[in-house]
């Protein structure tokens, strides 16, 4: 199998709102979250995988997934996407139907958002532009993952709206290394 060049990437302070916040003091701190799950998928529109483990490569993404080798559904869009994170609290709370946006709850597991890194504990939102690490590996906050029309046709569920604002993070990978499920996430910067 050949090599398939990296996908064309806006590092995450280049980005309009990472550049942005990379300026303005501020954002949460104090908080220390936790790494729950992690899944690639190997191309677009494939399944989830779950993985214990994972080799995240600083520039490109976490291997084997669909980013990594350019074959994602947003590959062709250059931005942020190494690494895409979602909050648990923001599927606990769909599971709730809060808000109350949809006929009632609905069930998320962490195979089913199509974030690679599930967390409990993370203020996503705040990260835009900053730097964090999940165990040994450094991300920066590229900007924040939007729902998408998508994402409703391969669940068959409505998550657009209850998604809103709350549909996780692109990130870039500063530094590389191995991540696992129990890791600790802090703040770098």
């Amino acid at each position: 199998m050949s090599e398939i060049p990296p996908p064309r990437m806006i590092e995450a302070f280049d980005h309009p709102a990472g550049s942005v916040a990379r300026t303005v003091p501020g954002g949460a701190t104090g908080w220390k979250g936790l790494l729950l799950n992690i899944h690639i998928a190997p191309a677009a529109s494939y399944e989830m995988e779950e993985l214990q483990q994972a080799h995240c490569v600083a520039g490109r993404g976490i291997e084997g997934d669909r980013y990594f080798h350019g074959t994602g559904t947003y590959s062709p869009k250059p931005d942020t996407r190494e690494v895409t994170l979602i909050e648990q609290e923001a599927l606990d709370a769909l599971n709730r139907n809060d808000p109350p946006l949809q006929g009632g709850p609905i069930h998320l597991t962490p195979g089913d958002h199509r974030r690679n890194l599930t967390v409990r504990g993370v203020p996503l939102n705040h990260l835009v532009g900053r730097r964090f690490r999940i165990g040994a590996v450094i991300l920066r906050g590229g900007r924040l993952n939007f729902p998408c029309k998508y994402l409703e046709e391969l669940l068959g569920m409505p998550v657009y709206l209850p998604l809103y604002n709350r549909s996780g993070l692109n990130c870039a990978i500063e530094r590389g290394g191995v991540i696992r499920p129990g890791d600790a996430i802090e703040l770098v910067d």
